[in-house]
């Protein structure tokens, strides 16, 4: 189905259930912004056999993607519309974060720093015009660490932001590699890093069905898990807080063959020291699986206190109801269900909940 911003079908449809007083506090971790001046940055530069989501899809799923950004792109880019849309799903406050055709690793530094910066700018623009209903997760330009750290630390420092959104890969290489020092600080600086994938690097095999995206986004935040538990990422930074998107792809589901490799060879430990599961343990996952057996897995798995609501506003692969699929998991109790919903966010991002008088009251507001 493709979404056209302004309509209901964009936004989930009408009102949903729980969207009045007493409703439990909703944070969505994923959502995205698009930033137009960062693309004129580098339109001299732009190939689009670069990033992986386009060079390995058919024409027919390039056509429908450009058919689809162009019927987002309101939502991508209008604050109004955006606030609109949060109304119709519940959500009361997003973390808003790049779109993901902003990462472009394979820019050359200097112009990644400046576009970064351009996209950071833009969020902190709306998050000061909108304090109640964002908060940000920046760009940073991973394929320079050190500019990458130089980057994150002045958005949380000197912008308030949050954290960061990162991808899962850097032009093929992998994020737990030569980057310790933006792992470092991004763990001084206590910030949420939000990863996120944007197709698989080696995908000739995925470029029927949308399998770029379908398989390989999946794909693609599994491998990179992977590496930064078997790479000792997670064991040497174990306050690092790592929210992985799309439930955090296939890993999240299969930590098992994890342990038994560790135990069983000694090339599956040749860095990390402890049980693979000890690391995923400390990851987080948001809401995108798109069944609730599977979000029960998850909250089995990991528990409920490491599951955040995403919608993955505003693109044709959201989910648009996070109140309606979370209030709806007859599995959780009520008290888990608050968590998912928002609280865990809240606490991970450092928002303040509205009292719940005041919530009721902008409830009545909306």
């Amino acid at each position: 189905m493709l979404f056209t911003c302004p309509s209901d079908a964009a936004r989930g449809g009408g009102a949903r259930s729980g969207a009045r007083g007493g409703r439990p506090f909703c944070v969505d971790i994923h959502c995205h912004v698009h930033h137009p001046a960062a693309d004129e940055m580098v339109k001299h530069v732009l190939s689009p056999d670069r990033e992986p989501a386009g060079r390995f899809s058919n024409e027919l799923s390039r056509a429908t993607n450009r058919k689809q950004m162009e019927n987002v792109w309101t939502c991508l880019t209008s604050v109004d519309q955006r606030l609109r849309d949060m109304d119709k799903m519940g959500v009361d406050v997003q973390a808003i974060s790049p779109s993901p055709f902003h990462f472009q690793y394979w820019l050359e530094p200097e112009l990644a720093r400046r576009v970064s910066r351009s996209v950071n700018e833009h969020l902190a623009g709306i998050v000061a015009g909108h304090p109640d209903r964002f908060v940000a997760l920046a760009h940073v330009p991973l394929q320079a660490p050190d500019l990458a750290s130089e980057e994150l630390r002045y958005c949380v420092t000197r912008l308030g932001f949050r954290g960061a959104e990162i991808g899962t890969n850097v032009v093929g290489a992998e994020v737990s590699r030569g980057r310790d020092q933006f792992w470092k600080a991004a763990q001084e600086l206590d910030a949420v890093l939000f990863m996120h994938p944007n197709g698989f690097t080696q995908g000739d095999r995925l470029t029927d069905h949308y399998f770029t995206n379908v398989i390989g986004n999946p794909l693609d935040t599994t491998v990179a898990l992977g590496h930064l538990v078997f790479d000792g990422v997670l064991e040497r930074f174990p306050k690092l807080k790592l929210v992985a998107a799309h439930g955090g792809g296939y890993v999240a589901h299969y930590p098992a063959r994890m342990d038994h490799v560790w135990s069983a060879r000694a090339d599956a430990r040749t860095v990390l020291k402890g049980p693979p599961r000890r690391s995923l343990a400390r990851v987080y996952f948001d809401t995108i699986v798109f069944d609730r057996l599977q979000l029960e897995h998850l909250v089995k798995l990991w528990g409920a206190d490491h599951v955040l609501a995403g919608t993955d506003y505003p693109y044709d692969m959201g989910m648009y109801d996070p109140r309606g699929f979370v209030g709806g998991a007859s599995f959780l109790k009520a008290a888990d269900k608050a968590k998912i919903l928002g609280g865990n966010a809240a606490r991970l991002l450092k928002i303040k909940p509205p009292a719940a008088g005041k919530a009721r009251r902008a409830s009545r507001r909306r």
